[in-house]
């Protein structure tokens, strides 16, 4: 009788386990752009938990990664994209190639901070929180007597000039929601003046994000712009690394959803269970990833001195992020930082350290004519090419659908006639900004 009724129970026990666990079988393709650090652990992880997938990270920047469910949507073998950017997956729900996916875990809220974790839509779903930074080596600032940075305006003080890096927005979707952070809290104008003093200071403009983190651990530079979990994990990981959050910076969801006409849905669908259970929300914990999770439970376990944005509601609060806006504007918004920044670093550079050259010569000693030529300079290296409306306009956006990986690259049609006509205005601007400020400076 004993053994009936424990054959009864296990046959039950059976029957209401999830439909993920009875199911999911066969491979597994996810589209990423996270580092092997993260994805080699939750694949480890899952295979080990249900040994009949096989989990295939396809590793695309984000911005690659977009384009490539959109080229391949005919003929879709991806079931899942998994990226840190919310307007990213926008783009994707857009498009009309995500699909909705009922979350089954329970315990986890609905915002972190002031921005929802899921899609209200239901199109992809929060499994982590990321904000946005500056991570600092101790040692190089400690050797190159430099003092520990607290917020963005700090890193257009001259001196930091050559010792600071960053990735591009148009590679890194991460690195996009950080230069589109400083421009919603402070406005178009303002933010894009901040990102250019900014730059004036960079040494490098990394082809990849992770090229940051991997800078400033080995001392290529000793300031990096990033996502936390760059600095955190870093940081973790034993590297003399510091990460603070700005006041201006926002707290966003990184996201996973369901690719449309994805192979293996029952797998898809035990994986997105799996993130967001106790077990996957611990592993967010591990030195070599350090996410935010998005469970507060999972907090309990984390080191003492870990950021814990349910409890510390200053991490973030002074943006409240316009998915929308951010949406709306993605392209020109990458367009400008390269035509502005990434492929005109040097003639920035070098107006920037004319502009520093002057106001160190005019310290103590005020020059009425010098300050006028100064003010000109900044001003000339301000100016955007485009305004805030323009830039949001959805038919003006269109125009930028191709991504330069390097200035040789090649664009046509109206996006390369706009963007001849910016880098024109840009590089005269910048000659001219330098040339005013070495006549403050003779002046001087």
């Amino acid at each position: 009788m004993k053994n009936i009724l424990f054959a009864t129970l296990v046959a039950m026990s059976l029957a209401l386990a999830p439909f993920q666990a009875q199911a999911a079988k066969g491979t597994l393709t996810i589209v990423t752009s996270y580092p092997k650090d993260t994805t080699g652990t939750f694949k480890a992880a899952f295979e080990k938990k249900y040994p009949n997938v096989k989990v295939e990270m396809l590793k695309k920047k984000t911005t690659a990664g977009i384009k490539y469910l959109q080229e391949t949507a005919g003929n879709n073998t991806a079931d899942m994209f998994w990226a840190s950017a919310p307007d990213a997956f926008e783009v994707l729900k857009g498009d009309d190639l995500l699909i909705k996916y009922q979350v089954k875990v329970k315990g986890i809220p609905e915002k972190v901070g002031a921005f929802p974790i899921n899609d209200p839509d239901g199109y992809y779903k929060g499994f982590a929180a990321s904000g946005y930074g500056i991570m600092w080596n101790t040692r190089y600032l400690k050797a190159k007597k430099l003092p520990a940075p607290a917020e963005w305006s700090d890193l257009k003080n001259p001196v930091y000039h050559g010792h600071v890096g960053m990735s591009a927005p148009s590679r890194s979707g991460t690195t996009h929601l950080t230069v589109e952070t400083l421009l919603q809290g402070e406005g178009w104008e303002k933010g894009w003046a901040e990102w250019k003093a900014i730059a004036g200071n960079f040494k490098t403009v990394t082809e990849r994000s992770f090229g940051v983190p991997d800078g400033v651990n080995s001392g290529q530079f000793g300031v990096g712009i990033v996502i936390d979990f760059f600095g955190l994990s870093s940081q973790a990981s034993g590297f003399p690394v510091e990460y603070r959050y700005p006041t201006v910076t926002t707290l966003v969801p990184a996201n996973i959803a369901l690719v449309k006409n994805g192979p293996n849905p029952e797998a898809a669908g035990a994986f997105i269970e799996f993130l967001l259970s106790p077990e996957g929300q611990e592993l967010l914990l591990d030195p070599k990833i350090r996410r935010l999770p998005v469970n507060p439970a999972t907090y309990a376990k984390a080191p003492a001195d870990f950021p814990n944005p349910f409890k510390d509601s200053s991490i973030g609060s002074a943006v409240k992020f316009d998915l929308a806006l951010s949406k709306g504007r993605y392209n020109v918004v990458n367009s400008l930082f390269d035509v502005m920044i990434t492929y005109r670093l040097d003639d920035l550079r070098d107006a920037t350290k004319a502009i520093h050259d002057a106001e160190a010569a005019m310290a103590g000693k005020p020059n009425d004519k010098a300050a006028d030529l100064i003010a000109q300079a900044k001003a000339l290296i301000n100016q955007v090419p485009v305004d805030a409306a323009t830039a949001s306009k959805k038919e003006f956006n269109a125009i930028f659908k191709k991504k330069r990986k390097k200035a040789a690259t090649k664009v046509e049609g109206r996006q390369a006639e706009i963007e001849q006509e910016w880098d024109t205005m840009v590089k005269d601007n910048y000659a001219r900004a330098k040339s005013l400020a070495e006549q403050a400076k003779s002046i001087l």
